[in-house]
């Protein structure tokens, strides 16, 4: 089983989906992160205002953050660095992660079923 975690910058809430002002790319993430759980991959989020400890346990994120703060967020697939200063679009989770990409549409029914 994969896992994939997750350096936020420091958010009101762990996902950045809360307060007056709810950033739409976050929401997205949110869902898309759901999604990447849902296909049986560990998802791990940590919020550098919440848990400072799991950023400063991981010598490879240190040494980004080093460089600057704007390098969150950081995305660690099995331990290694695969993305730095972006959210990952669910197309290009599915992709470092090797889930199907026929799972990142969803679909009411199958297309043979002439439902549709």
């Amino acid at each position: 089983m994969k896992t994939l975690e997750i350096y936020d910058p420091a958010m009101c809430c762990s996902t950045g989906v809360c307060g007056p002002e709810v950033d739409p790319a976050l929401v997205r993430f949110a869902a898309d992160l759901q999604w990447v759980a849902a296909q049986g991959v560990t998802v791990i989020r940590h919020n550098l205002g919440q848990e400072p400890q799991a950023f400063a346990a991981n010598p490879a994120v240190v040494k980004e953050m080093e460089a600057g703060i704007d390098r969150l967020p950081i995305t660690v697939i099995d331990g290694r660095i695969v993305a730095i200063g972006v959210y990952l679009s669910r197309a290009q989770l599915a992709d470092k992660l090797g889930l199907a990409a026929k799972e990142t549409a969803r679909s009411c029914c199958s297309p043979k079923s002439g439902c549709c």
